[in-house]
């Protein structure tokens, strides 16, 4: 294996979510409002998806946290270079020969079976959801109206929360993810229903259409084909930067031959489409990067900031730029 790597190499490693490594490494990550912590590990904090600190004091070098690189250091005994090397064989860019990590701090509990998987009940209507996703969230009648009819979105009795399923190419649902309707002092809640299968995604699927669009959330996903009036089209959202639910989707439908990419338009949303940009033209797919437009976070922000006029929208965005 060569030792060495380039900068732009170490500039993917550290641009892979932290979340997903830890993940990856058999831990379980568990969001607590704006950062996440470890069930096996409760003082470890991952803050932004891409640093970490430990509360509970430093390490025999003197390090309390850092990158994903000092994560590897420090929890799956790595030097630097095998921990670029699995960072960028994560990414999909292979430079290790199999390099194996050995958890420092391995416990029971990360080989623990999954939990079984449930969806949560149904509620016996949907009419909270509906006033949420297009009062709040600026989303037409139509829009919600395909989703709840394909079986995609329902109101869960508990709570009123709208449950997301992803389906496999058998439409068995696979994964689920919560989001409440109500924030309560500015606090958003978001939930992936335990037991879930996070290869993944919440999606929609045309055979009619070689092209798939990506997205991180699921709003974001249904906000795009309101906004573009479609909805024979294959969009996949991944819940978060990690792109484990695209790879299943291309692999069940092998006919898709372009991959839009249409993350947010903040710094971890463009580092990601930038890798995958990279990823998946080696991989033989044509590629296109197509974050919301200026000024906007993402295509929910695009679609409620200016929903009055949807005509212009489309219009004066030049929508499939190629990078």
């Amino acid at each position: 294996m060569d030792g060495r790597f380039t900068s732009e190499e170490l500039a993917i490693a550290k641009s892979t979510d932290l979340v997903e490594v830890a993940s990856r490494l058999g831990y379980t990550p568990q969001r607590i409002g704006k950062y996440y912590t470890l069930k096996e590990m409760d003082s470890i904090r991952i803050y932004n998806r891409s640093h970490w600190y430990r509360w509970s004091g430093k390490n025999v070098n003197g390090h309390s946290g850092g990158s994903q690189i000092d994560f590897l250091q420090e929890f799956a005994d790595m030097d630097v270079k095998e921990a670029v090397f699995w960072l960028l064989d994560l990414c999909g860019y292979k430079r290790s020969e199999d390099i194996k990590p050995v958890l420092k701090h391995q416990v029971s509990s990360v080989t623990a079976p999954r939990k079984e998987f449930v969806l949560p009940k149904a509620n016996i209507d949907n009419n909270r959801i509906y006033q949420y996703l297009c009062n709040d969230r600026g989303l037409s009648k139509d829009i919600v109206d395909y989703f709840v009819k394909q079986g995609l979105i329902y109101e869960s009795e508990n709570y009123h929360n709208v449950v997301f399923k992803g389906n496999d190419k058998d439409g068995v649902t696979r994964f689920a993810s919560m989001r409440g309707i109500y924030d309560r002092n500015g606090k958003k809640f978001r939930c992936d229903v335990a037991g879930n299968d996070k290869r993944y995604g919440f999606n929609n699927h045309s055979e009619a259409s070689d092209e798939v669009n990506v997205f991180e959330a699921c709003i974001d996903m249904m906000s795009y084909m309101d906004i573009f009036g479609e909805t024979n089209v294959n969009c996949v959202a991944l819940g978060m930067t990690g792109d484990a639910p695209l790879e299943t989707f291309l692999n069940e439908y092998p006919h898709i031959r372009l991959i839009r990419f249409c993350l947010d338009g903040d710094e971890p949303g463009m580092n990601a489409m930038m890798k995958y940009h990279q990823k998946y033209i080696a991989a033989g797919y044509e590629v296109i990067v197509s974050p919301p437009p200026i000024g906007y976070k993402d295509y929910n922000d695009w679609l409620v900031s200016t929903k009055a006029n949807v005509g212009a929208m489309k219009k004066s965005y030049e929508f499939k730029k190629h990078l």
